[in-house]
């Protein structure tokens, strides 16, 4: 577990991205909506609160910048599937998600979260094509991992990865589970990595 990650904070919240310096290094972190992207992310900070969780999925209805140092970030993307919003602002979303992966120069690769229950929804989808048009690196979390038994739960992973194996550019995939704590300290190596900076290492 790095502890780097714990002192993470809050930045800003807004839909134009521009309006976050495009320095140093971000991963963005995406997710169907009641996948658990906010818990996730509050996990691997170590915080209760970082993110908002909420009993009424797609709260995250804007891009959430979180500073981790002077020089890398953590954002949280708008969530997808339940959230009660009009055709019209989905459709900006949309366009605002795809500009900040085709324009943002400091995106290092993206957190995709799936719950383990309902894999591969249209939506992550989507963001598997987007990545591999982008040529962003994916590391997907299998979210939510303690509600099955270890057998299926690895069962499912195993199936996810042989899906994508094909893919040209295979995502890495991962249990996790943000209750149970599982899976942070693999999720952490791979923020260490994207994140590192020329004279400024992971510490």
């Amino acid at each position: 577990m790095n502890p780097l990650y714990h002192r993470t904070r809050f930045l800003l919240s807004t839909l134009d991205f521009a309006a976050v310096p495009d320095t140093g290094f971000e991963v963005a972190f995406a997710g169907r909506s009641n996948a658990g992207k906010s818990s996730a992310l509050n996990a691997l900070t170590r915080q209760k609160a970082l993110a908002r969780t909420s009993k009424t999925p797609g709260r995250t209805q804007q891009l959430v910048f979180f500073e981790v140092d002077d020089s890398r970030r953590l954002v949280d993307l708008p969530g997808y599937g339940y959230a009660k919003v009009s055709a019209r602002i989905q459709a900006r979303w949309s366009r605002s998600l795809e500009d900040y992966f085709r324009q943002r120069r400091s995106l290092r690769g993206i957190f995709l979260i799936m719950d383990i229950r309902h894999p591969l929804s249209e939506f992550d989808w989507r963001m598997i094509e987007w990545c591999a048009h982008y040529e962003l690196p994916l590391h997907i979390l299998l979210t939510k991992a303690d509600k099955l038994k270890y057998g299926p739960a690895k069962n499912t992973l195993l199936k996810v990865q042989k899906t994508l194996a094909e893919s040209l550019h295979p995502p890495s995939i991962q249990l996790f589970s943000a209750s149970k704590k599982t899976g942070i300290d693999e999720a952490h190596a791979v923020l260490d990595r994207w994140l590192q900076t020329p004279g400024n290492p992971i510490q």
